[in-house]
């Protein structure tokens, strides 16, 4: 089963470059995930490779693009990115996406509002057409440390049943974000599809929140991976 979840993998990341890397796209966003590693791995294997700037969103994707001996650039850089390609936690039917299970939901988020394609690519397990449905960890939600006591009571007061991420057995005490942060991960059991925008905008108004895990009508198409070997694309 496990090679099959792996050849599915492999073939919707495949997929996914093959359909929309265009002739004119130059930078390209590279997000982090166990099928996103074909992504880098097919980008290169391509003739035209150097041709390419690729843009990490944390440290897992900048050793993606080192290992496939792609050309790294960044954020401050190149704010403009042609097309970026991610994995995600979870996905539903309108193509929103939890994301922020590695806890580099900012630098993702970053890269994906900076692209002009946002391609998603994941294992049909990831696909369950409600957001909480099959992700039971929460949202991700990035804070600043002096509030997390804030956002957690405020949290609370919205239905959620929030709790700082520890960073056990690693590390005594919270995790820690690439920018200093902590993350908070926040269950609020199924999100209706038509619910996940203003949950989001609830989220995001409280002082003291960075950024949420909460991905809002940014992708424009998924590639999904089935354990069967074939592939399901999707579209908004």
């Amino acid at each position: 089963m496990t090679s099959l979840v792996e050849k599915s993998k492999k073939i919707c990341a495949y997929a996914a470059v093959d359909e929309n890397l265009k002739p004119n796209h130059k930078i390209i966003g590279i997000g982090s995930g166990s099928t996103v590693v074909y992504i880098a791995e097919r980008i290169g294997h391509l003739p035209n490779k150097d041709q390419f700037t690729c843009i990490p969103t944390g440290f897992q994707s900048k050793q993606l693009i080192i290992d496939n001996k792609l050309n790294l650039g960044n954020l401050e850089e190149f704010s403009k990115i042609d097309i970026a390609f991610d994995g995600a936690d979870e996905i539903d039917s309108n193509l929103n996406c939890i994301k922020g299970g590695g806890a580099c939901l900012l630098q993702e988020k970053l890269v994906a509002d900076s692209a002009d394609n946002f391609i998603i690519v994941a294992d049909d397990r990831k696909s369950t057409g409600v957001l909480g449905k099959g992700w039971k960890k929460g949202v991700p939600i990035e804070v600043v440390p002096n509030a997390y006591n804030k956002i957690l009571n405020e949290l609370s007061k919205i239905g959620g049943n929030p709790t700082v991420r520890p960073g056990t057995p690693a590390k005594a005490g919270p995790v820690i974000t690439d920018n200093g942060n902590f993350i908070i991960d926040c269950d609020f059991g199924e999100i209706p599809v038509a619910d996940v925008k203003d949950l989001n905008s609830k989220i995001k108004a409280m002082v003291g929140v960075v950024e949420t895990g909460l991905f809002v009508n940014m992708a424009q198409k998924a590639y999904i991976g089935n354990a069967d070997g074939t592939v399901t694309t999707v579209s908004v």
